[in-house]
């Protein structure tokens, strides 16, 4: 039965192939028709449906809530304010410094070249500024600040725009202290270094003071030699003004390491763990010897030396004697100081030493200071380690600006550097020692992460 109409399907199909090839225009025709027949059916099905003009129109109205946005109400997208920070120079007028800002305010320039007080802020460098402006660059607020005195306070000058026009004001605020972590190695200089670290001079200055009376900054330094720094940074309102003081420091001389760090003894009678300001405070190293020395090395913070305690031949005389103390180049004009606590024996004017002065401290010890351009103590004064007593000059004997200084033992001239390196130290008190010894631990720690900076600067 299935082969019977499979053959009957294979046999029509046949048949179809050969009908349309022999008539195919005859079919075409026919399947036209048949379709036009189609659409036109369709057509008049379509007609038959109703005119949509003609149809019911229902009106529905439904309410909407609107969804809230989180947008001020007098948002006004027109206008801005742009903030603007600098440091002020020496150089500055009122017309630069407010171009280095990107303030153009004509009214704003003649306030401040006007104003008394305004004027506090013009010619003077060092100020940190930030200005407040709107979107044509006109100044709406000023704010400057710099500290004067080591009072632990800053002063803020505010400049405002108000309906009367600009007013100013002085105000003064607690300084805030952060601590910061530095390190160099020596490359030429002391200073070239803390240069490169982008370490402020004043701390260049510290280190080379605390570590004076073991380390000859002005003919022991070699190439190679590295140190690492932790130091207070006096904010005010976050912007940095001044550096404070060296809070610890390593520093590493021809292979030796020498560290420091600075401790306020406590106040007697009061339980803390912490140093207690009011107690008398100094650098020690971290096993808690005093590194404040009977004597300092050098009477100058910095400077060269240009001819040592040795023979030489006298640039005057021009024979060949010994160089009985130590000569250091210096402008006219540097400050000199005490190299220790003392009393003054003579200031006035001897000999070939021009402008000298003559220190008398314990244990018949004695200090020189000879060729000052100027003196600023009287004999039978007291002065102390470190106080500033004369300036360099050139009187007397003397090709040039520079400080004679010699160091007396009994009358006889002995090496300055020598005698200050050997001169005693005074220990941590034993009270004090519990706790010296914690704050030592964390000092460790962060001269170990100040050292890390260097070598991560460098990667």
């Amino acid at each position: 039965m299935i082969q019977s109409l499979v053959a009957a399907t294979n046999a029509l199909l046949a048949f179809s192939r050969r009908t349309i090839t022999q008539y195919p225009k005859q079919i075409g025709a026919a399947l036209a028709v048949l379709l036009l027949s189609a659409g036109g059916a369709a057509l008049a099905v379509a007609t038959l449906a109703p005119d949509a003009s003609e149809l019911p129109v229902h009106q529905i109205t439904e309410s909407v809530n609107t969804v809230a946005v989180n947008a001020p109400i007098d948002l006004d997208l027109q206008t801005f304010k742009l903030y603007r920070s600098e440091v002020t120079r020496s150089s500055d007028t009122a017309g630069t410094l407010l171009a280095r800002l990107g303030v153009n305010d004509a009214a704003a320039a003649a306030f401040l070249r006007n104003d008394p007080v305004a004027r506090l802020l013009v010619g003077r460098s060092g100020r940190s500024v930030t200005v407040e402006t709107g979107s044509d660059n006109g100044l709406l607020k000023l704010s400057a600040r710099w500290t004067t005195e080591n009072d632990g306070n800053f002063r803020r000058l505010v400049i405002e725009k108000t309906p009367q026009g600009f007013q100013s004001r002085t105000e003064t605020a607690p300084l805030a202290a952060s601590n910061r972590l530095a390190s160099g190695v020596i490359e030429s200089s002391l200073f070239a270094a803390t240069d490169e670290a982008k370490i402020p001079d004043s701390v260049a200055t510290q280190l080379a003071e605390i570590f004076s009376s073991n380390i000859d900054f002005h003919r022991a330094l070699r190439k190679g030699d590295r140190f690492s720094v932790v130091y207070e940074t006096l904010e005010g309102d976050g912007e940095p003004l001044r550096a404070g003081r060296v809070l610890s420091a390593e520093f590493v001389n021809g292979g030796k390491s020498f560290q420091a760090m600075w401790f306020q003894e406590p106040v007697v009678g009061v339980a803390t763990t912490t140093a207690q300001a009011g107690g008398k405070g100094g650098y020690y190293t971290l096993d808690g010897q005093s590194l404040r020395r009977a004597f300092l090395a050098s009477p100058m913070e910095f400077s060269r030396v240009t001819s040592g305690f040795k023979m030489r031949m006298h640039p005057i005389l021009q024979t060949l004697r010994a160089h009985q103390g130590v000569d250091y180049g210096a402008p006219k004009g540097t400050p000199v100081r005490s190299v220790g606590d003392g009393v003054v024996e003579f200031a006035g004017v001897q000999n070939g030493y021009g402008n000298v002065i003559i220190l008398k401290h314990r244990n018949s010890h004695s200090t020189v200071y000879a060729h000052l351009s100027r003196i600023n103590v009287r004999r039978g004064q007291s002065v102390s380690q470190g106080q500033n007593i004369g300036a360099v000059g050139a009187t007397g004997w003397a090709t040039g600006p520079h400080l004679h200084f010699e160091f007396r033992v009994n009358g006889a001239q002995r090496d300055p550097v020598t005698i200050a390196r050997q001169s005693e130290s005074v220990p941590v008190s034993n009270a004090a020692k519990p706790i010296f010894s914690k704050l030592a631990a964390e000092n460790r720690v962060a001269l170990a992460a100040a050292a890390l900076v260097q070598q991560t600067s460098a990667q």
